[in-house]
């Protein structure tokens, strides 16, 4: 089931994919993609919906974040070994857990927004994973029974605040538009594996990254359980994973976005974003 948000930002339905990729309107059936209504048991409710029953949505609606009211969105850091290693760091010997701003979310074909005194803007494709039941001192057996569904996330980065200066990730990660997620929240029982996922991003119709998550350092089912030993996971969180090698820092020469820039990027079974890179509006 590929469950999504429509229209004007702050202003989305939620909605669903008919077979033929077609939206349907699921606002009089659940009153978001978020919190409640990615439990297992609203989950189930969902799916056993005929598609084709439901409201059609005409046109071409805006297509918002995939997940509404995220509470925490969680990023896992040098989680892909040749990552590292492009990166100049050494590969951890356990997660590297930190927070982005939940204000950087934004929608999949939204414009990218370079922020005042930025000069490294970077990319990254990630495969993001929506918790569906509350977690906490999960043990790996059961940890992806606490997983709603996937989607596609460009965690940007700006690299200056984040590792220049005082540093800080956080600050790097978390400008407004710093957080396309979906276009869709793909449940878990389509992907029966996602460790086995292909991605991919491209920057002006150039590829730079392509990868899998068949070569992440650590995999959904320990980092749901490592994360839930330090916080307890709620519903509509995401946890950004990380990104295989080809980010703009790792180029050689180091390659940043601009503004005109066109972005492309997916994930096998997922889905794909397009964003445009502008600057700030001063």
């Amino acid at each position: 089931m590929k469950l999504l948000r429509y229209g004007l930002p702050g202003q989305e339905r939620p909605g669903v994919l008919d077979a033929n990729h077609a939206i349907h309107d699921l606002s009089h059936v659940v009153p978001d993609i978020a919190g409640g209504t990615l439990s297992p048991e609203s989950l189930a409710r969902l799916r056993a919906l005929d598609p084709f029953t439901l409201p059609l949505v005409s046109g071409a609606p805006r297509i918002g974040a995939c997940v509404g009211g995220v509470g925490k969105f969680l990023c896992i850091g040098l989680n892909y070994s040749d990552h590292a290693a492009e990166s100049g760091m050494k590969v951890p010997a356990e997660p590297v857990l930190f927070m982005k701003a939940t204000s950087a979310i934004m929608g999949p074909y939204d414009h990218v927004v370079i922020p005042r005194g930025a000069t490294k803007t970077d990319w990254e494709v990630e495969l993001g994973v929506v918790i569906g039941k509350a977690a906490k001192y999960v043990n790996e057996a059961d940890a992806m029974s606490h997983v709603a569904g996937y989607c596609v996330v460009n965690d940007l980065s700006e690299r200056a605040f984040q590792l220049e200066g005082t540093g800080q990730w956080v600050k790097g990660k978390s400008a407004d538009t710093f957080g396309p997620i979906g276009p869709w929240l793909v449940t878990a029982d389509e992907i029966p594996d996602p460790q086995a996922l292909t991605m991919w991003l491209e920057v002006d119709g150039h590829r730079y990254q392509d990868g899998t998550t068949q070569t992440m350092v650590f995999g959904v089912r320990h980092l749901v359980s490592y994360v839930s030993r330090f916080m307890s996971l709620q519903p509509g969180d995401v946890i950004s994973t990380g990104t295989p090698p080809g980010v703009g820092m790792g180029q050689k020469p180091p390659l940043y976005l601009r503004p005109g820039n066109q972005m492309r990027l997916g994930i096998s079974g997922l889905g794909e974003q397009r964003q445009m890179v502008i600057s700030e509006v001063n």
